[in-house]
């Protein structure tokens, strides 16, 4: 295609370079509908966020409802096996159907409960269908934005200028950031739904894996501070989660030595993992809102604004808990924890 590229490419410049801002407000025209397009798939995703939350709260209410009519059955039955005379002594008090209208409610909150499943199993999918559609209507033109102007740029190399390298590197400066985005989009919309079975993963073999995909530079120390337990889960899911973590560490420290280190301590029921480093630290009024779908601290094009929310959800899938301690300019601890009966053991 590059020859008719560039055919068209001459037959649309006419007289050269002279027509180039004709060329550069077609593809900026082009980048701003493709932005637009980011901006409603970012509204929807939070809107069906939301939703999500809202719905999982129902979810919360109804089981801890349940487990009083539980209670309050348990102990009219363990009353009438244990101790005939309590209920005899209120005239009023009929056994059978007191039963029965606890009975008829339990039956009730069951099927809130498991409509309020579908429901939300419902708009799970609806909305890693729509993330996967829209990121991929998106993904296709971005790669041929990108791939028209490098080869514009090598083919008129003696003919630019500084001004116009400064406006096409722009464009592909711009486009990069979308495709980051866009991967973030479905990193985070498709993390229930990675392909692989449950095996037990070597965390300590992970982490090394880790290290070996992403660039640590050459003043950043990334070491593991006690040995990490085998646990049963998804290796994407895990790689994911340090990933994010470690690269975190990295991009945002200030220091001339970085440090990162990564450790972990057991007890009966989980294991608390933790991920330090000496960077630059997150303002206390901040500290709940990294967890947030594109909410990021700092609009430096290097973040999608979902690695954090990627990594909670993920936590949140194997029923664990993330927090976090940190103090600007002296670094940041990210903990998080991880059942040992986490629902795939």
């Amino acid at each position: 295609m590059h020859s008719l590229l560039k055919r068209q490419i001459d037959k649309k410049l006419k007289g050269g370079l002279n027509d180039l801002d004709i060329f550069l407000d077609a593809v900026n025209e082009s980048y701003g509908n493709y932005e637009s397009q980011i901006e409603m798939l970012q509204r929807a995703m939070k809107l069906s966020s939301d939703e999500l939350f809202e719905a999982n709260q129902r979810l919360r209410d109804e089981a801890e409802s349940l487990k009083d009519v539980n209670k309050n059955l348990q102990s009219i039955l363990e009353s009438m096996s244990l101790d005939p005379e309590l209920t005899s002594k209120n005239e009023n008090f009929d056994s059978s159907e007191y039963i029965k209208q606890q009975s008829i409610e339990i039956i009730k909150i069951n099927k809130q409960r498991e409509e309020l499943l579908v429901n939300l199993e419902k708009q799970n999918i609806a909305l890693n269908e729509y993330a996967h559609m829209v990121s991929h209507d998106l993904k296709a033109p971005l790669r041929s934005i990108d791939t028209l102007i490098n080869w514009f740029i090598e083919d008129n190399l003696e003919m630019m200028n500084e001004n116009n390298l400064k406006s096409l590197n722009l464009i592909l400066s711009n486009v990069e950031k979308m495709d980051l985005l866009i991967k973030g989009i479905l990193n985070y919309s498709s993390v229930e739904s990675q392909p692989g079975d449950e095996r037990l993963i070597d965390l300590n073999v992970l982490i090394q894996d880790v290290l070996n995909i992403i660039e640590v530079p050459d003043h950043v120390a990334v070491t593991v501070k006690n040995k990490l337990p085998k646990i049963v889960g998804n290796d994407f899911r895990f790689k994911q989660l340090f990933q994010n973590l470690i690269q975190n560490a990295i991009k945002y420290n200030d220091k001339e030595k970085v440090i990162v280190e990564i450790g972990c301590l057991e007890n009966e029921n989980e294991i608390i993992f933790d991920v330090k480093d000496n960077g630059i630290g997150i303002p206390k009024v901040y500290q709940n809102k990294i967890f947030d779908v594109f909410s990021k601290l700092h609009n430096d094009g290097k973040s999608s604004g979902i690695g954090l929310a990627i990594v909670k959800k993920i936590i949140e899938f194997y029923r664990g808990k993330i927090w976090l301690e940190s103090q600007e300019s002296i670094g940041s601890t990210f903990y998080f924890t991880i059942p040992k009966d986490n629902g795939n053991t």
